[in-house]
């Protein structure tokens, strides 16, 4: 049986607690499930403990950056991941992509944006 939003986990990870609740309150709005981390380290362990459907991650944070602690995911795990990001040269975005990112959206982002990448990424799982 195929899943619909609502049995869809997000995991949303980002250091700045105003970008977190933003994009918290704009996937719940659409019916998604959420979980947020502030910092890789955290990621990490709720990847294990909640095998989310779908990873939103920063690149600038403290510990672990986000591009280090993408490359910690895809050890353990294949879901999709979506760099959500201020940093948005060409090299970073190839780095991103190249250590495993499905996607890469800059902030500031418009939120039907986010949205339908998100949509677009679950719809192949």
């Amino acid at each position: 049986m195929q899943k619909t939003d609502t049995d869809r986990l997000v995991l949303v990870v980002d250091d700045e607690p105003l970008m977190l609740a933003f994009i918290q309150k704009t996937l719940v709005a659409e019916g998604y499930r959420v979980i947020t981390a502030g910092d890789g380290v955290y990621a990490l362990s709720l990847v294990r403990d909640n095998n989310p459907d779908m990873i939103l991650l920063d690149i600038r944070m403290p510990g672990p950056d986000g591009i280090m602690t993408l490359r910690r995911i895809r050890e353990i795990s294949e879901v999709p991941v979506i760099m959500v990001t201020g940093l948005g040269s060409d090299d970073m975005i190839e780095k991103a992509i190249d250590s495993g990112a499905d996607d890469y959206i800059c902030k500031p982002f418009r939120p039907n944006e986010l949205l339908a990448r998100i949509k677009a990424k679950l719809r192949r799982l």
